[in-house]
């Protein structure tokens, strides 16, 4: 299990963009579980939509990415600190089957599917109680930056 505070090791993401709470479960080099609490006072649902919030799409497949870039990280024993970044750089066979709004759990489920010279590719899926809300394959590349 890991919480916020040793999430943030492995993403580079700070608020209001951090999208993981929680790991509940990681099997290192095979799956991760994780959560994002989504509340009504997320910046988004100001605009997305007055008197309707619901949680954007693009920002469930973020929090998907970010929980498959956990896994990623964590995996290789990684970390941003030391000059690595895993960019999203690709999803396909996207599917948004429910609204997700303000009181959810999100929770966050990726498998590692390949991983070949760096390129990442993880079946991941969203969901709230038992409800699917969003799948996807997701694609991350990793790469080394110079540490400033």
């Amino acid at each position: 299990m890991m919480n916020v505070e040793e999430i943030k090791e492995y993403l580079p993401q700070r608020y209001p963009f951090l999208l993981v709470d929680r790991v509940l479960q990681i099997e290192l080099g095979k799956r991760i579980l994780a959560y994002k609490n989504v509340t009504v006072n997320e910046e988004f649902f100001e605009g997305h939509f007055p008197g309707k919030p619901i949680m954007p799409g693009v920002l469930i497949i973020e929090a998907l990415a970010q929980a498959a870039g956990v896994l990623g990280f964590k995996s290789q024993e990684k970390k941003p600190k030391d000059g690595y970044l895993y960019y999203f750089v690709g999803a396909d066979e996207v599917r948004l089957k429910r609204p997700v709004v303000p009181g959810d759990q999100l929770m966050l489920e990726a498998e590692i599917v390949t991983s070949k010279r760096g390129i990442y590719k993880f079946k991941c899926r969203a969901f709230v109680g038992d409800e699917t809300v969003g799948t996807a394959i997701i694609m991350c590349a990793e790469r080394k930056n110079e540490i400033d």
